[in-house]
């Protein structure tokens, strides 16, 4: 039959499907085999074929017509996965049934009255159709549909290559068979690659697709703050009911890994071949966080079977969560594994800066959202990964794409997300001594990235781009200047020498936040001077001897500390420090912030192109929420410390033992006037001015500035570099004030980032599937799709 005929017949009872007011008997399979029996429908002609109003239509006209479409094509579904679609008319039956379900569910889980379908039980059905008469055993709908699914997945001479040499006897017994065998690709825990196969990939990303829709049930309920809103359709596929869940998460987590889409070492290759691997890839990356959305921070451990679990997992780990998937996760800890797994994650990443060097020499991959997900998710749940990833310079390969994709997204109000993710996953490992050990060595691939040039470390590379987001990313990014200072202050104690382009970038942003109608503009802005102090003081007690340039700009600058430590606090001046900023609205000033050259061939990040579709965000909790602080400790362990007494610090005394934590500070106003607006009163800037932690530098400028200008003075200089290499050779040793403990904000799990990585998470799956257009039109709830 011709495709166009196929497509009328096809047309013609989706029409009658609506049409028919009375219900359609389940029995009457001449009527039902129209949808899947005779037709060649790609996944594109059944969305162009099967309006959304005609399926809202039959859902409120004839329910019943719906029902029965819905059960008889998992029916098909689970008698393709009983027989191991032998036939090429099975393959079709069980994608034409795929695709019908992924463009139907939707609709049906839009409506609350239909969200429980699928979890009934379908009278007579039995378990796997077997029309059992005891209905008490059947299965929920859904439950057959992911049971089914997940056998689709590893159906022989479907979706995996067949071991069966012999074709007489080509019917492996579907029920006997070990998936563990027929894993997709070799990495974690399977050194067997198997042949690539572009129809078996194919298959298995349209199963995929099905799935994933499956899943995306989340998306028609309301953000809750209580994330105990646990996915019934995730929860069961990856229970010990599903039989195929440790030989699916390895073939997800390799398929991953393994792509190189370099097209085998061959630039251009791509231009010649089609790449049918990175529509699978994709598929795969986004099935695979969606499986892994668990809040750890609520996470209780029922047992699981240790046994089940393989070498690659780590059976002497206490026993994971009851999702499988996540334990899974949790319990790698072969070297070879996290080196597979980092290795694979940093290639990926790196893909979009390769193609800036070599223009269209790669193909340019475009699911670095839900990799950095997937990275976030292996660094929570599995801690050994964590440690691993620090171990090396391997780090840096991932630091410096995120820095990258920062920098990139910095002006662009659709990408506020991706700035989000590749914060947290900076906080994360900022927490980590080594991290900021790594940063140290020296930054000398050029990736183009529209910065100033400098000679230094991937510290100073940070540090760099990170003035860059707060001097010239959009408004909305202002949230983000706590974790970005946060992230600066827990790597500073470590880091050996900045470049004089970085320190002036530092002082470029204590004279933006200490200007007074910035810090009285808002109750937290004090906040930001207080984090950048830190990180000076940091510098100067732990890391002198390397820092002249810091030093140097201090000095240079000291007029910024000593307007900090004479702030006004009378009415009058604070009343016109606010008249002064409602004629300057610009967050920051970017005057004398020394520019410079950009990198050659760096383009300036752009803002989104207008029309371009953004998912909404919950709020992320604030960076108090975020982390807990830790004190490092002469043989450099961490001790957590105890959040101080609230009262103390909402009565101006200083906290106790933490003079320089006054960031914690009352996140209330000290008066609201009548408008609602915040204004600052006297006794409000004398609780935090008293707490600067000014001592340390103070002491520095009362030793160095008189030998400083007595050097310029003696040698008439001028020269920068005479004096740098006076600082160079000076020393502070007991000068300064004591050598303060250093204080680590580690990132701490919580409800409301696991809220916030859900909506997030959702959001960029709902904007990256276009074709087929899965979600496009209908009720969501978990986010708002508003236009740039």
């Amino acid at each position: 039959m011709g495709s166009t005929d196929s497509k009328l017949n096809f047309r013609k009872a989706v029409i009658q499907l609506t049409t028919k007011t009375q219900p359609v008997e389940a029995t009457d399979d001449a009527f039902w085999d129209q949808f899947w029996a005779d037709t060649a429908t790609s996944v594109q002609d059944v969305f162009a074929l099967v309006p959304a109003a005609e399926i809202r239509a039959v859902r409120e006209e004839s329910p019943s017509n719906l029902a029965t479409l819905c059960y008889k094509a998992v029916e098909k579904l689970v008698q393709g996965a009983e027989s191991g679609c032998h036939s090429e008319k099975e393959k079709q039956i069980v994608l034409n049934c795929s695709r019908l379900l992924t463009r139907v569910l939707p609709y049906i889980f839009e409506d609350p009255d239909w969200r429980g379908f699928f979890w009934s039980t379908v009278p007579g059905a039995g378990r796997g159709g077997q029309g059992e008469e005891d209905d008490e055993h059947a299965r929920p709908l859904a439950e057959s549909l992911l049971l089914a699914i997940a056998d689709l997945l590893f159906c022989p001479d479907f979706t995996v290559q067949s071991h069966r040499r012999n074709t007489v006897d080509s019917a492996e017994d579907v029920h006997s068979l070990d998936s563990c065998e027929y894993i997709w690709e070799a990495g974690v825990g399977f050194a067997h690659s198997p042949q690539p196969n572009y129809i078996h990939d194919m298959n298995r990303m349209e199963l995929l697709k099905l799935l994933l829709t499956c899943f995306s049930e989340a998306m028609y309920l309301p953000p809750a703050p209580e994330s105990g809103s646990t996915n019934p359709w995730v929860q069961f596929f990856c229970s010990t009911e599903n039989r195929h869940a440790l030989p699916l998460f390895t073939s997800l987590l390799n398929t991953v890994c393994a792509y190189d889409p370099v097209g085998y070492g061959i630039p251009y290759n791509h231009l010649l071949f089609s790449d049918y691997r990175e529509p699978l890839v994709e598929e795969a990356a986004q099935v695979l966080i969606v499986t892994l959305d668990h809040d750890s921070a609520s996470s209780a451990s029922p047992t699981v079977d240790g046994t089940t679990t393989g070498t690659a997992m780590d059976d002497a780990d206490p026993p994971g969560p009851e999702n499988l998937f996540v334990n899974y996760l949790s319990r790698i800890h072969r070297e070879e594994d996290f080196q597979f797994i980092l290795k694979g994650i940093a290639r990926l990443l790196s893909n979009p800066l390769l193609q800036t060097y070599l223009p269209n020499s790669t193909k340019k991959i475009q699911f670095h959202q839900e990799l950095l997900v997937l990275f976030w998710k292996l660094c929570d749940f599995n801690k050994k990964f964590l440690f691993f990833v620090l171990k090396s310079s391997d780090v840096l390969d991932i630091l410096v794409p995120i820095l990258f994709f920062l920098n990139d997204a910095r002006a662009d109000q659709s990408r506020v997300g991706l700035m989000h993710i590749g914060v947290f996953i900076l906080l994360l490992l900022s927490g980590e001594r080594n991290f900021g050990v790594r940063l140290n060595k020296p930054y000398s691939i050029r990736v183009p990235m529209d910065i100033p040039v400098f000679t230094g470390t991937h510290a100073d590379l940070l540090i760099v781009v990170f003035h860059k987001i707060i001097t010239s990313g959009h408004q909305r990014l202002q949230p983000l200047f706590d974790c970005l200072l946060t992230i600066v202050v827990n790597v500073s104690p470590y880091l050996k020498s900045l470049s004089m382009v970085t320190a002036n970038k530092l002082l470029h942003l204590l004279e933006a936040f200490s200007t007074t109608w910035f810090l009285f503009s808002a109750a937290q802005n004090h906040h930001l001077v207080f984090f950048l102090l830190e990180v000076f003081n940091n510098i100067i007690q732990y890391q002198f001897d390397g820092n002249s340039n810091l030093v140097y700009a201090i000095i240079r600058k000291r007029s910024i500390f000593h307007q900090l430590a004479n702030l006004p606090t009378d009415p009058p001046t604070i009343h016109k420090a606010l008249q002064r900023r409602r004629r300057t609205p610009e967050p920051l000033s970017r005057t004398g912030s020394q520019e410079g050259t950009s990198m050659e061939g760096s383009r300036p990040a752009a803002p989104a192109e207008p029309g371009t579709l953004k998912t909404s965000l919950v709020a992320t909790p604030g960076i108090d929420k975020l982390t807990e602080k830790s004190q490092v400790s002469e043989d450099g362990t961490l001790r957590s410390l105890e959040p101080e007494p609230q009262q103390s610090l909402e009565d101006g005394s200083p906290a106790k033992g933490e003079p320089s934590q006054a960031w914690r500070e009352q996140r209330r106003p000290s008066t609201s006037s009548v408008s609602g607006q915040w204004s600052p009163a006297p006794e409000w800037v004398l609780s935090w001015k008293s707490k600067l932690p000014l001592q340390t530098i103070m002491r520095l400028l009362q030793v160095l500035v008189p030998q400083v200008e007595k050097i310029c003075i003696d040698k008439g200089l001028t020269d920068e570099s005479e004096i740098l290499r006076f600082l160079q050779h000076g020393t502070l040793v007991g000068l300064l004030p004591v050598p303060h403990p250093i204080l680590i904000r580690k990132y701490q799990a919580n409800s409301g980032t696991a809220m916030w990585f859900r909506t997030y998470m959702w959001g960029v799956i709902y904007l990256r599937n276009v074709d087929p257009p899965v979600w496009y039109d209908t009720d969501v709830k978990l986010f708002e799709i508003q236009r740039v």
